[in-house]
């Protein structure tokens, strides 16, 4: 299936622990997007038009980091690497992703720390901890901290994917799709929007553009993310951003009907957009 080499020796074979994924023969068309793809109700590819689990993957050495990667977009899945437990649990904190893969040993925070918090944070989040500390107190600590699967390395390729695949089908129906903002309640998986015992059906563009705004809730989110992360650009310089204004004046017509004049999503000048999901925010 693929090379893979430990640092001083190279090899074939379906174990990767301490080992980079080499990329030999596999087909480009998903991994030449980033990884990226429509799921969790918000596009991360919105031209593919595919469903794909997202997985964080959280290790701090990049070719394990990039041998796992290549190895889930090859298998269909739409893997987002971080290096660092920092990132990591910024990210894992925002609750996009239908599973964390996570190292424990990493600079900023630690794994076990990233899986409690996430935990406790989101209840029905699966993580997988993939790392070289295999003695039983590390595993029994992992399941502590809340982990749904422990995998030490050096790990069976076969057995790694088989594991995630059942953690993506259990979490697959505990993981809540609905958010709100405001007065509005978006369904993600039914594109529908409700306020006022009232409903509106949604383009799968809409919720892409609700569901971002909505786990980058705490900030503002420039027209260039928007861009990157909902319409898929890969590079964004010199890009016209006008699509993302024009997207947002239809957007807010449709919620329009719903709301009134309570306007969820706020412009922000000369910065972006902010989704306004409580009064006062």
């Amino acid at each position: 299936m693929a090379s893979l080499c430990r640092r001083n020796a190279l090899f074939t074979g379906d174990v990767l622990g301490d080992v980079a994924l080499t990329h030999v023969g596999f087909p480009t068309t998903d991994v030449a997007v980033g990884y990226r793809g429509f799921t969790h109700g918000w596009f991360r590819g919105v031209h593919t038009l595919s469903m794909k689990p997202t997985i964080l993957v959280v290790e701090d050495e990049a070719p394990i980091r990039e041998g796992l990667c290549d190895l889930l977009a090859y298998h269909g899945l739409a893997p987002t690497p971080v290096a660092t437990g920092t990132e990591g649990l910024e990210q894992a904190l925002g609750g996009t992703f239908d599973l964390v893969l996570l190292d424990i040993m990493l600079p900023g925070v630690d794994g076990f720390t990233i899986c409690r918090e996430v935990r406790e944070a989101w209840p029905g989040q699966a993580i997988l901890m993939l790392t070289a500390k295999g003695r039983e107190e590390d595993i029994l600590e992992g399941f502590r901290a809340g982990c749904d699967d422990y995998v030490p390395k050096p790990f069976s390729i076969a057995q790694l994917l088989a594991r995630v695949q059942a953690l993506l089908r259990r979490a697959s129906g505990s993981r809540d799709r609905v958010f709100t903002a405001g007065p509005l309640v978006v369904d993600e998986d039914n594109l529908e929007a409700r306020a006022g015992g009232r409903e509106i059906s949604l383009t799968p563009r809409d919720v892409g553009v609700l569901s971002y705004l909505y786990a980058e809730r705490h900030r503002v989110v420039r027209r260039e993310d928007l861009l990157k992360e909902v319409w898929s650009y890969q590079r964004v310089d010199g890009v016209e951003t006008r699509c993302v204004d024009m997207h947002m004046v239809k957007l807010r017509r449709k919620l329009a009907r719903l709301l009134g004049d309570v306007e969820v999503i706020q412009t922000v000048r000369g910065a972006g957009y902010r989704l306004v999901v409580s009064e006062g925010s």
